[in-house]
């Protein structure tokens, strides 16, 4: 069962580029530069979608925490090949509290979630209510994916300008959050920023991040600037 485990890891160290390991070690401050191995990302995915029915990947994930950066991003790409809903949820509860940096975050989307939207809700708020800044940021980026179109409720919006933290993760996402927000559900979304709802900070990042969108008219853009 073990050698199933290590196994995965071998096949990690055969795929590593260690120049792209420094060029991705600078990128990730959260992560001791030792831990990168330095796979690529479209390496991983195929890793991943290659391992993730075999008995060596149920070894691999349950081996937490993980060494190696990449042993998470891999972790991360498993889990979101999982159909099954309840088991990702559960796969999900294991892994999330030894995230440690944006970019496994980030990536982490399993891909059952679409079909789930109702009963995914719930798991949300619970992730935003998160101490663990992963696990908070994880949520705000789910609510972010499925929840800002054809099922959007304004109460979304609060949930998010309510969250309170000085870490630069979180308002980093809260920022996207609204740049997004801004982009598909204009009208709801611009009172946050006439009304400076958000941290100076992330309401400035919010703005920057909307003007730069494509998604924005060049009209809404020069109201956003007016908002500074």
């Amino acid at each position: 069962m073990e050698t199933n485990s290590v196994d995965i890891t071998a096949q990690l160290f055969a795929l590593q580029d260690k120049t792209y390991a420094n060029f991705q070690g600078k990128l990730l401050p959260t992560v001791s530069r030792e831990t990168v191995i330095g796979v690529r990302t479209p390496d991983l995915r195929k890793m991943a979608k290659q391992v993730c029915k075999t008995p060596a990947a149920q070894v691999f994930m349950q081996a937490l925490p993980h060494r190696y950066f990449d042993e998470n991003q891999l972790h991360a790409f498993i889990l979101s090949e999982e159909k099954d809903f309840d088991r990702c949820i559960a796969e999900l509860e294991q892994f999330l509290p030894y995230v440690d940096n944006w970019a496994t975050c980030d990536q982490l989307s399993p891909k059952c979630f679409k079909k789930h939207t109702q009963e995914l809700l719930p798991h949300i708020r619970k992730w935003m209510k998160s101490t663990h800044t992963y696990t908070k940021r994880f949520g705000m980026g789910m609510l972010m994916r499925y929840y800002l179109d054809g099922e959007f409720k304004p109460e979304y919006l609060e949930w998010v300008a309510a969250i309170q933290s000085e870490e630069y993760y979180i308002r980093m996402m809260q920022a996207w959050f609204f740049a997004t927000a801004l982009a598909k559900q204009w009208d709801a979304t611009l009172p946050y920023i006439e009304q400076h709802r958000l941290h100076p900070w992330t309401h400035n990042k919010a703005i920057q991040k909307a003007v730069e969108s494509y998604r924005i008219t060049d009209r809404q853009k020069a109201l956003l600037k007016t908002l500074r």
